[in-house]
């Protein structure tokens, strides 16, 4: 029987954590090497772990896969979590890629410059509440269904529950306008395996930081 999955990330969200939330979303336990050196960096790239010298990688099924959109298709498809036909898996890309847009902007905030911090959060919320959530909110409505495909929750889901959380986390308010959504994010969270992930302890990891942006310079060398 094939080991646990092997996460190589730093001790922080980035573009670890959407691979994380499926994992646990698909009830996968999975194991973390955390990169704190520029030494375990540069071990990978002499094992030529890195194909093209980035991470996330995950080492699963005796593959070390690279590349976060390939690792998240990857396990999608093998949990059953990317619909079950080729219009079906269009739809969830679509909607995938509108989280992604959206979590990007998000996931940079902490980087701004001070002087810039309260003005690109407004964008963030703009963006949000006038783009990218009422797609979602007008998808629910229109198909009558608990999730964006229908009865069954998909990647598009788990994506989007982290997404709302996210946003969530900086402006509290920003699904007041959005009944349908909050519901979702109610029915989303009470499924088991998230509920599980999103207690005290689990491997889910808190907003980025300054000590997060400080070793990711130190490994990647940065000045």
């Amino acid at each position: 029987m094939a080991g646990k999955p092997k996460l190589y990330y730093f001790n922080g969200r980035g573009r670890m954590e959407s691979i994380r939330w499926l994992l646990a979303a698909a009830g996968v336990e999975f194991e973390e090497e955390f990169l704190e050196t520029r030494e375990q960096y540069e071990k990978l790239l002499k094992d030529r772990f890195l194909l093209f010298q980035q991470v996330p990688m995950v080492e699963i099924d005796g593959m070390k896969l690279v590349q976060t959109r390939a690792i998240l298709y990857y396990i999608a498809a093998k949990h059953n979590l990317y619909g079950k036909n080729l219009k079906e898996r269009a739809q969830i890309d679509m909607y995938v890629e509108g989280t992604t847009d959206l979590m990007g902007m998000i996931r940079v905030h902490h980087k701004s410059p001070p002087e810039e911090k309260e003005k690109n959060l407004s964008l963030i919320i703009e963006r949000a509440t006038k783009r990218y959530f009422p797609v979602y909110e007008k998808v629910l409505k229109e198909n009558g269904q608990p999730f964006l495909l229908g009865n069954q929750w998909t990647w598009a889901d788990v994506q989007l529950i982290e997404t709302l959380l996210m946003a969530e986390e900086k402006e509290s308010t920003i699904l007041s306008q959005f009944p349908l959504l909050q519901a979702f994010k109610a029915r989303m969270c009470d499924v088991p395996t998230i509920k599980k992930f999103l207690q005290p302890g689990s491997p889910r990891k808190p907003p980025p930081d300054e000590k997060f942006v400080t070793t990711a310079n130190r490994v990647f060398n940065r000045k």
